[in-house]
């Protein structure tokens, strides 16, 4: 097998580069990189036959550990299927390195099967792609591979993290015969050390002086993951300089006493002095993308005088809220850790400031809308009924979620809801979603790939549509069994009942929500998944009783609900919002 060495030592390049979990789809093409890492001792390889579902789990694995994880795919449509989750990977800026076999170029329109343009198939959605040789007689090409290789991972983890592609031509013989035996050679390995960017110090007091001269300053947080750290430099900063924190679920800001989680609702047809009386001088935005379009509305047309967006590099101008002023290339912990300090010790040469009060009274402001959206959301869920609904079980579900697990909130509905319920900061709930594209493709392959890597409870609250989408998800591999599904099933695509544009058409049923009538029963059957229907609040509650306890499966919750009862609640609920805001 000396031929292939240089794929072999692929694997140990992988390995070096602290690489460990590699995620394959079988095929022929693809052996030798196959072999390579399955027999590579301290590599940890996992098979999924679907190529669609193996890269979203891969994609579930960097999410949960912020570390690379290797895709390996055959040639041909196969490499097609990652495009999805690839493409979720570069806006939400998960690690992946896709290593796809490909046919020697030469064979391109000759009438060879599984042969295809592979060589930047992924387009701008990867950070880069790379093609190696197909020959590798002469020391250069050997040379090229390790250097890729080395530039290829490393890349995967500069900020901002993404997916790197590397194309892998092959020749045959892909397999080796009995007499011959793999050798991890010795590789040469090229680090990149790490480097924070700084600003200068005439930069930074610039930055204070206009945060001295405003007066109502707000700061909004995008979709980040958990980071306790941020969350206590957040609430000092709250409680010590009146600034508006506000944020979502997607965002990781909890319920609690300062922060802001109802923008949803009470900016909906808020009134324009309302409008006027929030509209802040200063804005600070981290983060990535944010879930609400009341709060992006809002922030679009009551835009502040000054701007600042947060983030580690100056590659992109994040502007979505058309009122950027000033971009700082800087990480947001390290960012608002210094800022509170040098604020803290301004406080503390200058003694009390009467300007504080004006500042607590923009933020109280702030919370008092805030809690008047939250009453409006209890009235809704707490007016009498029978019927299991969508919203009324999540509220249910998040408020017995265990402390310090994790949850995963599928696209469409899902996500909306739990960000209408919020999770309590008490309980350090560490939320997830694939909110790069926002697509509802892939959500279930997500949450498997992270519960793979945690021994925590992971819980997936999926709506009916991205369940089926995505059964492969639970085809291929054991299913961990710290996952807990619980499925939402109204059997349609539900949140179409609910936009105002196809709610009103008469083709909504059939060309919008698409009914199907399945029950996930045998799909959790095969999937050697613990299976529990439920279709009313009691047995809800008695259901939640022992479905998050461990145990020896992976279990699935599926609560069937009525689509008409589940629209009735949530048009009882924007009622109450509009009468709200005319009173």
């Amino acid at each position: 097998m000396p031929v292939l060495q240089p794929i072999v030592n692929i694997a140990e390049l992988l390995h070096q580069k602290g690489i460990t979990d590699i995620v394959v789809s079988p095929g022929s093409r693809s052996a030798p990189l196959t072999l390579a890492v399955a027999r590579h001792p301290h590599l940890h390889v996992r098979v999924m036959a679907d190529e669609r579902s193996a890269c979203f789990v891969a994609l579930g694995m960097a999410l949960q550990t912020r570390r690379t994880v290797g895709v390996i795919c055959t040639s041909g449509s196969a490499v097609y299927n990652l495009a999805p989750a690839v493409s979720e990977a570069f806006f939400g800026q998960a690690p992946l390195l896709l290593l796809t076999a490909d046919r020697p170029h030469e064979w391109l329109h000759q009438q060879d099967g599984q042969t295809i343009h592979q060589v930047g198939i992924f387009g701008e959605h990867v950070k880069r792609s790379y093609d190696l040789p197909a020959d590798y007689t002469h020391p250069d090409a050997r040379w090229f591979i390790e250097r890729t290789l080395n530039e290829a991972i490393t890349l995967t983890q500069l900020s901002p993290a993404g997916p790197v592609h590397v194309n892998v031509p092959l020749r045959e013989p892909f397999y080796p015969t009995n007499e011959e035996t793999f050798t991890y050679e010795s590789v040469r390995t090229i680090e990149v050390c790490a480097a924070q960017p700084t600003l200068t110090a005439d930069t930074w007091h610039r930055l204070l002086t206009e945060w001295d001269q405003s007066e109502r300053t707000v700061i909004a947080v995008g979709q980040l993951p958990y980071d306790p750290a941020l969350l206590a430099v957040l609430r000092k900063l709250s409680e010590e300089t009146g600034v508006v924190v506000l944020g979502e679920i997607v965002g990781n800001i909890p319920r609690n006493d300062l922060f802001i989680t109802r923008t949803d609702t009470f900016l909906a047809g808020i009134t324009e002095p309302e409008a006027h009386s929030l509209q802040p001088e200063l804005l600070l935005t981290i983060g990535n993308s944010f879930l609400t379009r009341n709060l992006k509305t809002f922030l679009r047309q009551y835009p502040a005088r000054r701007h600042w967006h947060i983030q580690p590099t100056v590659d992109r101008i994040n502007d979505s809220f058309q009122s950027l002023t000033t971009l700082i290339p800087a990480t947001p912990l390290a960012f608002l850790e210094k800022l509170f300090a040098d604020l803290d010790y301004q406080r503390f040469l200058q003694g009390d400031d009467d300007d504080e009060d004006d500042r607590h009274a923009f933020q109280n402001q702030w919370l008092q809308m805030d809690r008047e959206a939250t009453r409006l959301v209890e009235k809704t869920l707490a007016a009498p009924t029978d019927t299991l609904t969508d919203w009324s079980a999540v509220r249910r579900i998040l408020d017995q979620l265990p402390a310090l697990s994790i949850l995963h909130l599928a696209n469409s509905m899902p996500v909306r809801y739990a960000n209408l319920c919020g999770v309590d900061e008490r309980r350090q709930i560490s939320v997830s979603s694939n909110r790069g594209v926002s697509g509802i493709d892939g959500c279930l392959s997500t949450a498997v790939g992270a519960a793979l890597m945690t021994d925590k409870l992971v819980t997936l609250l999926i709506g009916d549509v991205a369940f089926f989408y995505d059964r492969n998800a639970l085809w291929s591999a054991p299913v961990p069994s710290n996952l807990r599904i619980i499925l939402l099933n109204n059997d349609s695509g539900h949140i179409f009942r609910i936009i105002d544009g196809p709610s009103r058409q008469p083709e909504l049923e059939t060309y919008f929500e698409t009914p199907h009538g399945y029950t996930a029963r045998n799909t959790a059957q095969d999937a050697g998944l613990t299976y529990l229907p439920c279709e009313s609040l009691d047995a809800l509650e008695e259901a939640l009783g022992d479905f998050f306890k461990p145990a020896d499966a992976a279990k699935l919750l599926e609560l069937k609900t009525n689509k008409q009862a589940n629209q009735d609640q949530f048009l009882a609920y924007k009622a109450s919002v509009k009468a709200y805001q005319s009173r």
